[in-house]
């Protein structure tokens, strides 16, 4: 079963692949995070704002909409990751973006899918240190979520 729309074969053999420069990508993640984490707090505060004002102007009505702050984060990576830049604020600050495996640009979903197995990797420990040894012990660096979605953080 292969997907034949992009003209290649979803699976990529790694000589194949063009180089991509992955050194001292690890550290540069972190800070990242850390200025991806400090973004969307901002982003869903003002969302919260926002959508309590509309809640009085809606007579509560609007306050149904509070469970859309829990998404911002993905919201967020899929319009960053999956745009022109291929990289969040904080990948930028920190110098680096994101490329499928065949050195192309991620489409908004699998930047979304990467946002939720990222969230759902950090939300639980086991599976967070995994998901960095796999990382470690890979040349290319790609943590258990790159594998998933086919995507490579490179430098920029």
């Amino acid at each position: 079963m292969s997907d034949t729309r992009y003209g290649a074969s979803p699976i990529t053999p790694i000589e194949q692949r063009p180089l991509q420069d992955v050194s001292g990508v690890f550290g540069s993640r972190v800070f990242a995070w850390i200025g991806d984490i400090v973004v969307v707090f901002i982003l869903s505060w003002l969302l919260v704002v926002a959508i309590s004002v509309l809640g009085v102007l809606t007579l509560g009505l609007g306050w149904l909409l509070f469970p859309a702050v829990a998404a911002t984060a993905f919201v967020y990576a899929a319009i960053t990751i999956g745009g022109r830049k291929q990289a969040t604020w904080g990948m930028r600050m920190a110098g680096l973006r994101v490329e499928t495996v065949n050195g192309g640009r991620p489409d908004a979903l699998a930047a979304a899918v990467h946002a939720l197995l990222f969230y759902i990797a950090a939300g639980t420990v086991g599976l967070w240190v995994l998901d960095v040894l796999i990382g470690f012990v890979r040349a290319d660096k790609r943590l258990g979520h790159d594998i998933l979605t086919g995507l490579v953080v490179v430098r920029a």
